[in-house]
């Protein structure tokens, strides 16, 4: 049992996808695979069930993942301590597909530009997850898209609004309306984020409330996803506005004059206050800090 074995352990419990695992780390799904049977055989008790083309833990496997992480984040300190120089460290984060995807590429890009000898490690996750990883070491970092929260145990850093829209084709019936409610809704396919996410949760509460839910509406994981059935006419959708620019730019996907309440989230940064933050970490703080802060939001058409 080593930490590359361990290190693997969490990706595989917290993505429960060994295939999403493997892409996380850098490795062949062959040598997950091979890792995470070893250390069952080493432990003397499966980890996980896999039934049919899922993986679920297993109580000794949920167990075993709260000593693995704090393993983990031990080591983690213990080699920042040896490593206390701004240019120098490992740094573990943590986001939503949305932030991952759309704003972190450049900053992460520029960032690594002026500290190439700090390594830069995504560990994927759940969203429900996040700040628990941060609280039990697992993740230096997580950036969290919701609504403004308080917290009496995470240290929190507001980076910025995100416009949430709802988008549909440009062939939509709604496409060139004036202005849409919902009730306007009734008898549309909504297609929405998995459950979890504030922003759908925020829409389906406008609904719900003006009577309006369709009580048909499919989900999915990715935005992507959801972006591509929107532009097939399969249904309407809410998501944040940094994810389609593009396509809005392009004309394949139209935003719809919403009349109801402005759905709000934004872009957070959390980190346990407990921890001692290296000089690697204080400096990629300030630098989200300072690229993210400087993106403008763009306003509503």
């Amino acid at each position: 049992m080593d930490v590359r074995t361990l290190s693997t352990f969490c990706a595989a419990a917290r993505t429960l996808n060994f295939t999403h695992a493997a892409a996380g780390l850098g490795y062949a799904q062959s040598s997950v695979t091979a890792q995470i049977k070893s250390l069952e055989e080493d432990l003397g008790t499966d980890l996980f069930n896999r039934v049919g083309n899922r993986l679920e833990l297993t109580e000794p496997g949920a167990r075993f993942l709260v000593y693995a992480e704090r393993i983990l984040s031990l080591t983690h300190e213990a080699k920042a301590s040896v490593l206390e120089e701004e240019g120098v460290g490992t740094l573990r984060f943590t986001g939503p597909e949305s932030v991952c995807t759309y704003l972190l590429p450049p900053l992460l890009r520029t960032f690594r530009a002026k500290f190439p000898r700090v390594r830069l490690q995504f560990q994927p996750g759940f969203v429900r997850d996040f700040k628990r990883q941060v609280l039990e070491g697992a993740v230096d970092f997580a950036f969290i898209l919701e609504e403004p929260f308080p917290s009496k145990t995470l240290a929190v850093e507001r980076l910025r609004d995100e416009e949430i829209l709802i988008l549909a084709a440009p062939s939509h019936r709604l496409a060139f309306a004036p202005n849409v409610s919902a009730q306007d809704l009734m008898g549309e396919e909504v297609l929405l984020k998995a459950l979890g996410c504030s922003y759908r949760n925020q829409f389906e509460r406008q609904l719900i409330t003006a009577g309006a839910h369709p009580g048909d509406f499919t989900e999915f994981q990715g935005v992507e996803t959801i972006k591509r059935c929107v532009m097939e006419g399969l249904g309407i959708a809410p998501l944040p506005r940094m994810a389609v620019e593009a396509e809005l730019r392009a004309g394949t996907l139209v935003a719809l004059p919403w009349d109801g309440p402005a759905i709000r989230i934004s872009s957070h940064l959390v980190w346990n206050p407990a921890r001692h933050l290296s000089l690697a970490e204080r400096a990629f703080f300030q630098h989200v800090r300072e690229q993210l802060k400087a993106i403008p939001v763009a306003e509503a058409k």
